[in-house]
């Protein structure tokens, strides 16, 4: 179908097709509203990125919309999480997903297999129409006189706009829906901590639902963990970062990567700031080394904004609020998002359900912002590298273990949301 063959405009147009407007799609067209077209800037939604981890939150939402059986033939149940020294010291492990009380698994898995899931089911339930490729919005516009407002959406080569009731500006860190809400902003903030990072095949380590954070110092880290459940020769896709802080901010190049951050890197880029590391259960040199692609990228987020609409222009997921990833919670935010905002449309009128997704995601996600910001863990991880820097067998002979509290209370706030609280809230689920 031709991308613009539509016979009518349609009443919401979703800007942007990743897991935050696909779970919007399928959220509204659940809720019985289905008259809904995303328009994507890329031309072909290729099998692309890295591992992601899905919070119980995220997952339970997924699972309402009926896509438990898919997540779980592709992705890995995580078990626990785990803080080792860069020697393989253990500092730190606690439960995650079921196996901390949650009636809903935590899931690591591959942004790609997941995005696929998402896009299949929207191709599936709204039609393969619903969903315009290749069209990058660039600004919008508003008619705010009489009668119904309506917003006209500007795509990059169409010539002319797309007529809408709502628009959700779901495209991202850099979305053009943000910029024309805030055309001040300016670009992302840096922190100064560039980031590698790369799928590898592998053998599961650990339990093979482990996800591991490597490093005793707030300078340089390494996070692992599989994202597709092993073969049956143990092998397995394993998601790896490395993290080191090089500046205070963005540096002269990775500001004008503009929206191209992710640019490949060599191994040995990597590898130069993991000397002298090693583990009895991980070979990461190998795993970095192996990687047939290596991205690096600077950790960027933007400060809060004072609220997320504009009349009929709303904004989700990390149009709304990026997060650093050091919380693994961005993606489950925009599943939670979607799912609020559906359910808000379903019930009210347009603008009340404006005000009310708002209210109830705006604070929310600005306190998570600011726990990611803080990076709890890293002063007592220093703590530790200042006591033992040389490794240790037993963390009890270099800390006692409520000096490790700030490690715990850390993930319990970037994870933003309690087993029993979440085991217990009703369902955003509408009945149509």
């Amino acid at each position: 179908m031709s991308p613009y063959g539509r016979k009518k405009s349609p009443s919401i147009l979703i800007a942007g097709a990743g897991i935050g407007g696909l779970t919007t799609a399928l959220s509204l067209h659940a809720a019985g509203l289905d008259d809904v077209l995303l328009v994507e800037a890329c031309p072909n939604l290729r099998a692309v990125g890295a591992g992601i981890n899905l919070q119980p939150a995220a997952v339970r939402e997924l699972t309402e919309l009926g896509l438990a059986e898919a997540l779980e033939k592709v992705a890995v149940a995580t078990a626990r999480l785990e803080y080792h020294h860069r020697y393989g010291g253990l500092i730190w492990s606690e439960p995650r997903g079921r196996a901390a009380g949650y009636n809903w698994p935590q899931y690591s898995v591959h942004r790609a297999h997941l995005q696929d899931i998402l896009l299949s089911a929207v191709r599936e339930r709204l039609g393969p129409e619903a969903l315009v490729t290749g069209g990058r919005l660039v600004r919008y516009e508003q008619d705010r006189g009489q009668g119904r407002p309506t917003v006209r959406a500007y795509v990059a080569g169409r010539p002319g706009p797309f007529s809408c009731d709502l628009l959700i500006g779901a495209d991202g860190i850099n979305s053009a829906v943000r910029a024309t809400m805030y055309p001040h902003e300016g670009p992302p903030l840096g922190n100064g901590i560039c980031m590698w990072r790369g799928v590898t095949e592998g053998s599961a380590f650990l339990d093979g639902r482990t996800m591991v954070i490597v490093g005793c110092n707030a300078r340089v880290k390494a996070v692992a963990y599989p994202v597709t459940p092993p073969d049956g020769s143990g092998r397995c896709l394993l998601n790896w970062v490395v993290e080191s802080r090089t500046g205070d901010g963005l540096d002269e190049e990775d500001a004008r990567g503009g929206a191209d951050w992710d640019r490949a890197a060599p191994p040995e880029e990597v590898l130069a700031h993991l000397r002298g590391w090693r583990s009895d259960f991980l070979d990461l040199h190998g795993i970095i080394a192996g990687a047939p692609r290596i991205g690096r990228y600077p950790m960027i987020d933007r400060d809060p904004l004072p609220g997320w609409t504009d009349d009929r222009v709303v904004l989700l997921g990390d149009a709304a609020h990026p997060l650093y990833p050091t919380g693994s919670n961005g993606a489950s935010q925009a599943v939670v998002d979607a799912r609020v905002l559906a359910y808000e449309l379903a019930h009210h009128d347009v603008d009340e359900a404006l005000s009310r997704y708002e209210a109830a995601r705006r604070p929310q996600t600005t306190r998570l912002l600011a726990a990611h910001r803080r990076l709890e863990p890293d002063p007592v991880l220093r703590q530790v590298e200042s006591l033992a820097p040389d490794g240790f067998l037993d963390i009890r002979h270099v800390l006692p273990e409520d000096s490790l509290d700030g490690i715990k209370s850390c993930t319990r706030q970037v994870t933003g949301v309690d087993a029993t609280a979440l085991n217990a809230r009703s369902s955003w689920s509408v009945a149509v």
